[in-house]
């Protein structure tokens, strides 16, 4: 195959300096665009058909990076997306990669799979298996929840608004791929939100040990039951722990303090899970 894609060779060029800025969230934000650098990343959103506004390719491997990406998503890059090769220095220089694979995409933001709920949003029915999360800022974090929220199945996940971005490229990364399958909420007003979910007839358990605490296992998980999982230091908010009305714990040897956020929520998405 033989390309004839435009080349770039300023990092002057328009399309190049809004694809740097993407970097930052308020940009992101503001655009409705997030970037991400990568062969399989790529694949993963033409074959979930995201919406790709502009494809980079490195220039001197740009035909390999097609082949690949194109066989991983058993189907070619959009006609709909602005595809270009980039001089190999002036990539080099764009892209968030220590070893570049020769592609960043820019695309939309996934508004029908990813939107911010409100008071008059109904809550997720009782067949969605969901998680609810409360500030939990290291975006490589956040990637692997959804990774492996997307790996058991989980239907949602519920974020508060202080979480780290869902379109930042670390958290992109970590979820390989699967932030663009899996459905998230944001909320601005979690122990409000869990408050519609206990009047809706789920039971939400906190993340907490308190003197209250159940230890994960020791109890049998219902329909609808979910759980909160809470910020990397400091855990859940006392506002939070009192909206669920219950809490759990997963049992630890004295060898640790506690469990990283990602591990522990992918244990009680699993324990959580196992009712389907």
């Amino acid at each position: 195959m033989s390309l004839s894609y435009e080349i770039i060779t300023s990092r002057q060029n328009a399309l190049l300096v809004e694809t740097h800025k993407l970097a930052d969230r308020k940009h992101r934000t503001k655009q409705g665009l997030f970037r991400f650098d990568g062969v399989k990343l790529a694949a993963e959103a033409i074959a979930r058909g995201v919406e790709l506004t502009a494809v980079l390719l490195r220039q001197s491997n740009a035909e390999a990076v097609v082949d690949r990406v194109t066989a991983l998503a058993a189907r070619g890059i959009p006609d709909t997306a602005r595809c270009v090769m980039v001089a190999d220095h002036v990539f080099d220089s764009l892209t968030e990669e220590s070893a570049p694979e020769g592609v960043i995409c820019v695309a939309r933001v996934q508004h029908e799979w990813h939107r911010t709920w409100q008071a008059e949003m109904d809550v997720p029915p009782h067949k969605e298996c969901i998680m609810l999360l409360e500030s939990v800022r290291d975006p490589s974090n956040l990637g692997a929840i959804i990774r492996s929220a997307a790996a058991l199945g989980l239907d949602r996940l519920i974020l508060s608004a202080d979480c780290a971005d869902i379109y930042s490229a670390k958290t992109v990364r970590a979820s390989m791929g699967t932030l663009f399958s899996q459905r998230i909420d944001r909320t601005d007003a979690l122990p409000a939100y869990i408050a519609c979910l206990r009047q809706s007839g789920r039971r939400v358990f906190a993340a907490a040990l308190d003197e209250s605490a159940q230890q994960l296992g020791s109890f049998d998980v219902l329909p609808g039951d979910c759980a909160v999982i809470g910020n990397e230091g400091h855990g859940l908010s006392q506002d939070t722990i009192k909206a669920c009305g219950q809490t759990v714990y997963i049992p630890m040897t004295d060898r640790a303090e506690s469990l990283n956020a990602a591990v522990a929520s992918a244990l009680l998405m699993w324990e959580f899970g196992k009712q389907r």
